[in-house]
């Protein structure tokens, strides 16, 4: 009878490089590049066969014999434990390519190109509400352009935005299985918007007060309360919700709010920081605000983090109010449009957006912070009754 476990844990540590015998068929070979791999030899069907079991020391000794002495009671059976392997992975890599799995792989994947690493779920959540509860258990492998179809199909005309954002995901993890491997049918997700057609969804623009009506409503929030102070200043910097929520005091300098590239609102382009001028009227909302400060936040939330993204709006919302926070950047915008000279450039550059060609960005090397200093402080001039009116706004005041 072959001896067994003629290995020792410290033998293999120091041992030389070449084939040291474990007993039962049983090897370990310590390469001399330093690396070392357990082999199992069995007969099968009357053929000598070579089972690699792993690297060592990643397969320790004791969980290298535990190997070799399953796959050799296998050989016993007349199994061959080289091809009970290769079915047993492939039958993992069913699991593997199901496709709620790829998607989650997907996401993680790409979580260093989204906001704050993908934590506030916008990413996924496409997926998730609309696309797994469907394809998720199917292999992604299997998943061609009626499934995509009849998936969306329920929210293509009715909810087109969703819609749009799911397929989008949905392609994106498509790609992915490619990628690693998998034969999915890249040209599924065109099919399916084929299939599905142009949508009839007519979208509808967020509600916004007219420039000349704003006045009348920032002096209606004079009380100095959290929600009032927030609202005050997205109205006077323009600023998307998410950046004025997540304001940090180590954000503001020199009458300069610099806001992370992680806060802003995602681009085809790599987000970079965004500098907004800060007017007077929006330095002294600032201050006020100071004393609600928690962990630096300006506008910290109830319990933890800061406040959230229905807090202004359900405000107007409770005043019978159609308008909601996002409208006032259109109110600026139009407002910069009726009654300033400002470039297209310039007007658009005091929203955050990104105007003209990747190739006319990419040689543009300025934000034109002090052309927007000038604006911003015209604005908040207007917004507070404290500036003179042009033509056109005395055209408009009644």
């Amino acid at each position: 009878m072959t001896a067994l476990h003629r290995l020792s844990a410290a033998f293999i540590k120091f041992a030389s490089p070449g084939k040291y015998n474990d007993g039962s068929g049983l090897w370990l070979h310590k390469r001399k590049d330093g690396g070392s791999q357990w082999i199992l030899r069995v007969v099968v069907n009357g053929r000598r066969r070579e089972m690699g079991l792993g690297g060592y020391p990643g397969v320790g000794l004791k969980d290298a014999r535990d190997l070799a002495a399953r796959w050799r009671k296998h050989t016993k059976l007349g199994d061959d434990p080289i091809k009970l392997r290769n079915k047993e992975r492939r039958e993992a890599a069913k699991t593997d390519s199901i496709f709620e799995n790829v998607a989650l792989a997907a996401f993680a994947a790409r979580k260093a190109e989204l906001k704050d690493d993908g934590k506030a779920g916008r990413w996924f959540s496409p997926l998730e509400h609309h696309v797994l509860p469907k394809l998720g258990k199917l292999p992604i492998d299997q998943i061609d352009q009626r499934d995509i179809a009849d998936t969306l199909g329920v929210i293509w005309h009715t909810k087109a935005e969703t819609a749009r954002k799911a397929i989008n995901r949905l392609g994106i993890v498509l790609q992915y299985g490619a990628a690693i491997g998998f034969n999915v049918d890249l040209n599924a997700v065109a099919k399916a918007k084929a299939l599905l057609g142009k949508s009839r969804h007519q979208p509808q623009n967020t509600p916004a007060l007219h420039w000349k009506d704003v006045p009348d409503f920032y002096s209606s929030i004079s009380e100095e309360n959290l929600t009032n102070l927030a609202l005050r200043l997205l109205i006077l910097t323009g600023a998307r919700s998410y950046s004025l929520r997540h304001i940090n005091i180590d954000q503001i300098s020199d009458q300069i709010w610099t806001i992370p590239g992680r806060n802003m609102k995602a681009t085809n382009d790599k987000l970079s920081d965004f500098r907004v001028p800060l007017s007077n009227q929006a330095n002294n909302v600032i201050q006020l605000a100071l004393p609600f400060a928690t962990e630096g936040y300006l506008f910290p939330g109830i319990r933890k983090g800061v406040i959230s993204d229905a807090t202004m709006s359900r405000m107007m919302e409770r005043r019978g109010m159609k308008e909601r926070p996002h409208g006032f950047r259109s109110s600026l915008r139009t407002w910069l449009a009726d009654c300033t000279d400002a470039p297209e450039e310039v007007a658009e550059t005091v929203l955050a957006h990104s105007p003209g060609s990747k190739v006319v960005r990419a040689y543009r090397r300025t934000d034109f912070l002090e052309q927007r200093a000038v604006l911003m402080q015209r604005w908040a001039d207007h917004i507070t009754g404290r500036g003179n009116l042009t033509i056109i706004e005395r055209a408009y005041k009644v």
